[in-house]
């Protein structure tokens, strides 16, 4: 989706049904997965809509080109929540003859399909099937869903529509699966005072005897039924031109000065996509549709024309947007505009293949990033890319990139981390392993041969190899195919007449069953010697590890990085010798490596497959002056081990002396950072500020508390002291150690609060609370109406992060109330989420008795690895903490 979760990963941040699937051919070329009979195909969708807002209830009629492949009595389509009135079945090619009626229509709820049955078969032909039906506007993001939102003025509604995987169907009686594609004509009865919304322009408009609007959207091209897109309000729009394109970004009224810098965004993005897929943008007009609130599962959606993005996502509000707000607004819509090639142009056929869609966009917003914003540094990020995908990789409970699918509920747990941060690690390995512009190459024939089609990840692998001689689908496959991650040793580095011979072994590497038996790869490796000069740098060289092992031979001697540039999707683990010279010469190695270095060692330190004191030992050699990321990545493992001790029941003293060590280690670098923006800040510096003075919050640190303190009293009479870059930072620092009385205080200031978006913000500060009574004082609130439809499920997810038990048991207590804040995506994820921070064996038992009562044995993935990552905390706490205590005590 741009169903982003939590994954948009900007900076340091990111550390943190039916039986069977039959097939049927509609092509000589190609196959459709489908869970509908295989006798029907539609064609068009003519839809005319009206909406009662107010009464969240809609009424509409659709007319549906249908051709029938081969006689039946049954049509079976997709419905959910939707009431037939009235049912025809006309013959287009047949024009004098009588439209018939069906005997009967079946619901299956279960299946969510509505079944029409006919006395006699039709025959094989053209028609068209109208049917008029009712249904509701949901309070979630699930088909057709209302927002409440405060404004200055008053509270106010506005409709919108979010259809993937399967919510087009409480829309539409429709085939709502990706390979059905068919063209839509959409119209809609619309409030004299609102903006309508819609995929394509509005091509005609009509004002109706009593006052209100009809509105006609042209017909869009060719898409699947996911793709379609409404929104209705009081909105504002402003727009520009690129390319012949109407670029507009749509907010509520008032508002709209907020989307300038996503409109400048939308406007580098598509003209460089537009020359990087070698074919222009295919529709007449590209709006961003920000909506209030947030969603549980999502921070965007890429309807074709439409695209719909939450306001903190997409919107600069001049009170609370630091610099990685914008980070975030350009990636996000970076990552959305990729769709409307990758998943709106050339969609994937069925959802095992949903990395098509979601590995491609997560890979271009980073690459469209760096090439429009190398000042952001967005480079670095590619560590914590593949660090967020193998935090769920490394788990026995993974699965491959491409899974089987059966069902909407397998579906929707596809949505993680190996879709999209595997998938945009295995395509920046192979774009590395081909070169860019051959990667390219091959990504303009895929869509140039498959436009306006479906796909499998097969047809991407054969385009690349026509502009390539190197084996692009061995390797694919192996590492989209099969789970986990490679793990590359570096045995031996020999030198011998002035050049290294490096021997090169492959394992795997797992969090949770290290003495597994390793899968194999074939892994592309790349290898650099550290340069002794820094006038000169030296070639990388790159070898394909193949059946296990490899040797590498590099002109030169000395310290040897493998995989240099971070590219390749692996863990390395460094013979000690190997690791020491590395570590001695830390700062001589490119920031990215010095970032893979650190990443590795702790990875495989919490592991117990080298001591996990080498990151500490590493990360306490940094000087100040080191790259902002890097000091990013350490201040990210500090609050990590902080949250851990949290959990430790030996006794607090060791978190004590922990929290001391970390505050003497990043009290120089924000001694040198400063509280106060300067002219000369990098972006890169303005984002570490606001990290440090965060982590330094958490760890308790006094200075910091009191300043964050100081600078918030007088945040009204001395604005400067309040800056914008760090409000969020000193905000939480008042959240997280806030008294009952001051806790009130910021309570009344949500409650007062008008702008959507920074309300949203305040009700999740109550929910970050270090005081366990506060903490559950923020749940009572939210399973009440007070913060706000699309707020509640965050602030429960907020309170997990440091209670995860609170949280859980809470949610339990009160799950049918849960239930009705989780859109379809988020179900059969949220209340195992919740509970994976916990250390308390206990939970193993209360998640799989959660799993067992509310979720289908087939779509239990996310209840499996919040059990795993239980298990693997404890094993944190059993063995990694004590290696820590030990060397507290040395330090």
């Amino acid at each position: 989706m741009g169903h982003r979760f939590i994954f948009i990963a900007v900076f340091f941040y990111a550390l943190l049904s039916f039986s069977g699937t039959p097939v049927f051919a509609h092509a000589p070329s190609e196959k459709i997965i489908t869970q509908l009979p295989d006798s029907i195909r539609p064609t068009h969708y003519t839809i005319s809509l009206n909406p009662n807002a107010a009464a969240a209830s809609f009424t509409s009629k659709v007319l549906i080109n249908i051709d029938v492949l081969r006689p039946t009595s049954n049509i079976t389509l997709n419905a959910v929540d939707l009431n037939f009135q009235n049912v025809l079945l006309i013959s287009s090619s047949q024009p004098d003859q009588q439209p018939r009626t069906p005997t009967n229509i079946i619901f299956d709820k279960e299946k969510q399909t509505a079944s029409i049955h006919f006395a006699h078969p039709i025959s094989i032909g053209a028609y068209a099937l109208s049917i008029n039906y009712s249904g509701i506007i949901n309070a979630q993001t699930n088909g057709l869903f209302f927002v409440d939102y405060e404004t200055p003025a008053r509270q106010k509604r506005a409709l919108y529509t979010q259809f993937e995987i399967a919510d087009a169907r409480r829309f539409v009686p429709s085939w709502d699966e990706p390979a059905y594609k068919a063209t839509f004509a959409l119209d809609v009865i619309t409030p004299d005072n609102q903006m309508a919304v819609s995929n394509m322009p509005v091509s005609k408009e009509t004002k109706l005897p009593d006052g209100r609007n009809l509105i006609h959207f042209a017909t869009t091209p060719k898409m699947s039924s996911y793709l379609l897109f409404f929104a209705l309000g009081d909105f504002a729009r402003i727009t520009d031109n690129i390319d012949g394109t109407e670029v507009g970004i749509v907010t509520q009224a008032g508002i709209s000065d907020q989307g300038a810098f996503a409109l400048a965004a939308a406007k580098e993005t598509l003209n460089e996509y537009n020359h990087y897929f070698g074919m222009p943008y295919a529709l007449p007009k590209l709006d961003n549709v920000a909506v209030p609130g947030k969603s549980p599962s999502f921070a965007a959606m890429e309807n074709w024309g439409a695209i719909l993005t939450f306001e903190y996502a997409l919107l600069i509000n001049p009170t609370i947007s630091a610099q990685r707000d914008k980070e975030v607004a350009f990636i996000t819509a970076a990552h959305e505009m990729a769709h409307q090639w990758f998943g709106n142009l050339v969609t994937m056929r069925w959802w095992d293949d949903l990395w098509l869609n979601e590995g491609f966009a997560s890979w271009l917003e980073n690459h469209i990033t760096n090439r429009l914003h190398p000042e952001w540094s967005n480079v670095l990020n590619a560590v914590s890319v593949h660090d967020s995908a193998m935090e769920l990789d490394s788990l026995s409970t993974t699965h491959p990139i491409v899974q089987p699918i059966d069902t909407v509920e397998q579906a929707s747990l596809a949505f993680d981390q190996i879709s999209y941060q595997k998938g945009e690690s295995i395509i920046r390995m192979l774009e590395n392993y081909v070169g860019s512009d051959t990667w390219r190459d091959g990504v303009r024939v895929y869509m140039k041969e498959h436009a306006y089609g479906n796909t499998t990840s097969d047809d991407l692998w054969r385009a690349v190899e026509q502009v390539t001689t190197k084996p692009v689908t061995d390797i694919a496959h192996d590492f989209t195919l099969q789970p986990g991650i490679p793990m590359i040793k570096v045995n031996q580095v020999r030198c011998d007449n002035g050049n290294s011979t490096i021997h090169l072994s492959q394992s795997e590497f797992s969090r949770d069953h290290v003495d597994k038996k390793p899968l194999s790869w074939k892994v592309p490796v790349t290898a650099q010697l550290l340069s002794t000069s820094p006038t000169q740098a030296t070639q990388p060289v790159q070898t394909l590890v193949t059946e296990g092992k490899a040797v590498m031979h590099l002109p030169g001697c000395g310290p040897i990085v493998v995989n240099a540039g971070q590219a390749g999707y692996f863990r390395t683990w460094y013979a000690p010798e190997q690791f020491t010279q590395l570590a001695n010469n830390f700062m001589s190695i490119a920031p990215i490596d010095q970032l893979g270095l650190l990443s590795d060692s702790w990875a495989l330190g919490l592991t117990g497959l080298q001591p996990v004191t080498d990151f500490l030992n590493l990360a306490s050699t940094v000087p100040v002056n080191a790259d902002p990321y890097i000091w990013g990545k350490i201040a990210n493992v500090y609050s990590f081990i902080n949250r851990v001790y949290r959990h430790d029941r030996s006794g607090s003293q060791y978190q004590k002396k922990f929290r001391e060590f970390a505050i003497a280690q990043l009290t120089p670098v924000m001694n040198q950072l400063g509280w106060n923006t300067r002219p000369d800040d990098s972006t890169a510096t303005l984002k570490l500020r606001e990290l440090i003075v965060d982590v330094l919050g958490q760890l308790g640190d006094p200075l910091t508390i009191a300043e964050a303190n100081r600078r918030y009293a007088n945040q009204d009479t001395d604005p400067a002291d309040f800056p914008v870059e760090l409000r969020k930072s000193i905000t939480h620092i008042i959240a997280l150690h806030a008294d009952a009385a001051d806790w009130e205080k910021l309570h009344a200031k949500a409650q007062a609060e008008t702008s959507a978006m920074v309300k949203d913000q305040l009700y999740t500060y109550l929910a970050s609370s270090y005081d366990p009574t506060l903490a559950a004082r923020a749940l009572e609130i939210a399973v009440t109406d007070e913060p706000g439809t699309n707020t509640r499920a965050g602030m429960i997810s907020e309170v997990s992060t440091l209670y995860p038990d609170l949280a859980f048991d809470f949610a339990m207590a009160h799950l049918d109330q849960v239930h009705q804040m989780l859109d379809s995506v988020s179900h059969g994820r949220y209340i195992p989420n919740i509970a994976s921070g916990s250390t308390t064996p206990a939970m193993i038992d209360k998640i799989q008795a959660y799993a067992n009562a509310h979720l289908p044995p087939n779509a239990r993935g996310s209840a499996n690895t919040a059990m795993a990552n239980i298990r693997y905390h404890i094993k944190i706490l059993a063995h990694r903490i004590h290696e820590i205590n030990a060397w507290l005590d040395k330090s």
